[in-house]
């Protein structure tokens, strides 16, 4: 008797060991002190992912002028965005950690890291080296994919495996924009103040970058042009930061049934006299209540945990931007977190990592 195709196949034998998921935020400082301001601003700014300036340039720039400086005033927001226990997003992270251990089991070994600062990802990932991993799974938590973010954590984590004699399997999350939970997580958020107030807008505040980041990321030199190049995400642009933005912005004003004309998708926290992705935030603000425009519902979708970014710069500083240009009401949509839903997430993208 001949045998099935099915039965001359050899049985799949589960993993000899387990899986570690190393999930990475960009990073805090350890204390609101200006020493440790300090500190973290000048590893973040010397990564020549961020400041993409030849490094004798970047080293002045960032250890003369910037940290120097900046520093001070830096010290003074953190302060106020801290928490008794800590960093809100070591914090997070911290919950996160433990939720998501909880929710994929003992067949995962799950390690917070920061890109910059404690706990740094060559902890964790010699923790991982010790435990004789089978296999590593590495979440960025940026939704939206660029050199500055989920590239430079990329970077980081190769400079560190490449020097393991023995590497195990290594998959990458790149983006997640697209995804349904990450979508109605944050519409969970946004309907609890639409439930109780009615906005006239709505405004989608994503981190910036220099404009010359985004055309190097255009490898075809054929597809950026800071316009309607990003009016959809396809196999030409699927990898740029503004496109998949706009992408994002997309999805949840459809989630939300939001009418046209009646949202804008902007870009915060530029530095620098250098041209940054356009429209800037803190302008599109200044511009809202002339045209009758007196109550906002903003989002930042780049961020999946409450920051110096949300809580402060949307939060508060473009709050009162708003107010003093005659706006009456600005509320915040909250970040992920540690919301259930979030956790959801998480265990779907490892799982199909």
């Amino acid at each position: 008797m001949t045998s099935t195709v099915s039965e001359s196949l050899p049985v799949i034998q589960a993993k000899p060991g387990k899986t570690g998921v190393l999930i990475v935020n960009l990073g805090t400082p350890d204390s609101y002190s200006v020493p440790d301001v300090r500190k973290y601003l000048r590893q973040f700014l010397m990564d020549g992912r961020v400041i993409d300036i030849p490094f004798l340039q970047r080293f002045m720039l960032v250890n003369f002028i910037i940290a120097p400086f900046r520093a001070p005033k830096s010290a003074k927001i953190y302060k106020e965005l801290w928490l008794p226990e800590g960093s809100p997003l070591k914090i997070y992270g911290e919950r996160v950690e433990k939720l998501l251990q909880d929710e994929l089991g003992d067949a995962y070994v799950v390690k917070l890291a920061m890109r910059y600062q404690n706990p740094a990802i060559e902890v964790g990932l010699l923790e991982f080296q010790k435990m004789g991993l089978t296999d590593i799974i590495v979440v960025p938590f940026f939704p939206q994919y660029a050199s500055a973010s989920t590239g430079s954590v990329y970077e980081e984590v190769m400079r560190i495996l490449t020097k393991w004699q023995v590497m195990p399997e290594l998959r990458f999350v790149n983006q997640f924009v697209r995804h349904p939970k990450f979508i109605e997580g944050f519409v969970q958020n946004a309907k609890k103040y639409m439930a109780t107030h009615e906005f006239d807008y709505f405004l989608f505040s994503y981190h910036g970058l220099p404009e010359r980041q985004i055309t190097k990321g255009d490898v075809t030199g054929q597809v950026c042009r800071f316009g309607e190049c990003c009016g959809t995400l396809n196999a030409m642009n699927q990898h740029c930061y503004r496109a998949q933005c706009f992408e994002t912005t997309r999805l949840l004003v459809k989630a939300l049934n939001i009418p046209e004309g009646k949202y804008i998708t902007s870009f915060q926290s530029r530095l620098g006299k250098n041209p940054w992705v356009k429209p800037y935030t803190d302008e599109v603000i200044k511009e809202l209540p002339a045209k009758g425009i007196k109550s906002v519902l903003a989002f930042s979708p780049a961020f999946v945990a409450d920051c110096l970014e949300t809580t402060i710069e949307v939060g508060e500083e473009y709050k009162e931007i708003f107010e003093q240009a005659g706006g009456k009401h600005w509320q915040l949509v909250e970040s992920l977190n540690d919301s259930p839903i979030w956790i959801e997430t998480l265990v779907d993208l490892v799982k199909k990592a």
